[in-house]
């Protein structure tokens, strides 16, 4: 298994529209030949979320509820045992309908789950503050999580035979650097995660998930530095939310053979035309070009849809699919073809 299983590929983000598990894995199987994934339902609610579904792996570690949100706890509850019910359910889809779709060992899949410092902002303690405030209890979440993610991965290895590769989402990462993030009470602060710190945890549960690893932010400032320098092999974010300040960090990456998963198309269907899959390549070439990396650059960038698609319509979401493969198989196929970047003005650059 190698990081090189992130380049010049589409794949999904991770969640999906609609309840059907076995229908949703067989579109997905369908469209994304390179690198398909096990998608998040988050509509057939609690436990299903991003953040519901990452408790079901987490070792030694349960995830219960609270009046303000999922809370942490040693014991399994009702929630814990319905998004453990749920991501079952969801392996059993995938697995028939790899076998349905006549795929054999040696192909690549992804798999998603809450980043450490996402989960940790987002649940709470027994006490109600953020797991975020106690830095023992952060450790422990990167660590569980960890150890429980290198287990889901093997077990879709013994289920279908393949290499599977993991997708941290860290929306929250530049608000926990930041200290941004406010307290569950006016009395409670967040400290800012020294980034050093952060750096440490991160590189633990990479160490501990021992498979190629991308880590996806949709937020503004993705701390492309910290990810660089922890060893993760790509960085997934969405172009239109990337701004001046962010080049440097961005050619760092790309310098360090960090591979771009570029979040190009929209997760819902557009109220006005729909973009042909140039259009929406050109955000790219536009940051390539700004970069002065030459056009061949692209050949190694992946390419996604943006974060959302589960609020997307099933007819949108298999179209979004089809574009990102559309533009992946261009930058692998003919990157100097491409307009010089027409539609700049969808990133903001200046």
């Amino acid at each position: 298994m190698s990081a090189e299983s992130w380049s010049g590929v589409a794949t999904g983000i991770g969640s999906w529209p609609g309840v059907d598990a076995r229908e949703s894995a067989a579109t997905v199987l369908g469209e994304l030949e390179a690198l398909p994934h096990l998608v998040e339902l988050p509509a057939r609610g609690l436990g299903a979320d991003l953040v519901g579904r990452t408790g079901a792996l987490l070792v030694d570690l349960h995830l219960d509820t609270s009046t303000t949100g999922y809370r942490l706890g040693g014991r399994r509850g009702v929630v814990a045992a319905r998004a453990g019910d749920l991501l079952r359910r969801d392996l059993d889809a995938l697995e028939e309908a790899w076998e349905t779709a006549g795929l054999g060992p040696g192909r690549t899949l992804k798999v998603q789950a809450a980043g450490p410092f996402t989960l940790a902002a987002h649940t709470e303690l027994a006490g109600g503050r953020r797991v975020l405030t106690d830095a023992g209890a952060v450790r422990d979440v990167a660590e569980s999580l960890g150890e429980g993610l290198a287990r889901h991965a093997a077990e879709l290895t013994r289920r279908l035979g393949a290499d599977v590769v993991v997708q941290l989402d860290e929306p929250a990462l530049p608000a926990v650097l930041a200290g941004t993030l406010t307290g569950r009470t006016t009395l409670e602060s967040v400290p800012a995660l020294p980034e050093p710190e952060a750096q440490h945890l991160l590189e633990t549960t990479l160490a501990a998930i021992g498979r190629p690893v991308a880590v996806h932010c949709c937020a503004p400032g993705v701390p492309a530095g910290m990810l660089r320098r922890s060893g993760v092999d790509a960085v997934a974010l969405d172009v239109a939310q990337l701004t001046a300040a962010d080049l440097d960090g961005i050619g760092e990456l790309i310098d360090a053979g960090t591979t771009l998963l570029l979040g190009l198309v929209p997760s819902t269907a557009p109220d006005s035309a729909v973009p042909t899959w140039r259009e929406l390549a050109d955000p790219a070439t536009v940051l390539i070009d700004r970069l002065g990396f030459a056009r061949a650059t692209l050949r190694s960038v992946g390419v996604t849809p943006r974060c959302g698609l589960a609020g997307a319509d099933p007819t949108w979401a298999r179209r979004a699919l089809r574009l990102a493969r559309d533009i992946a198989a261009a930058f692998t196929d003919d990157p100097d073809s491409l307009r010089s970047g027409a539609a700049g003005n969808v990133v903001s650059l200046d």
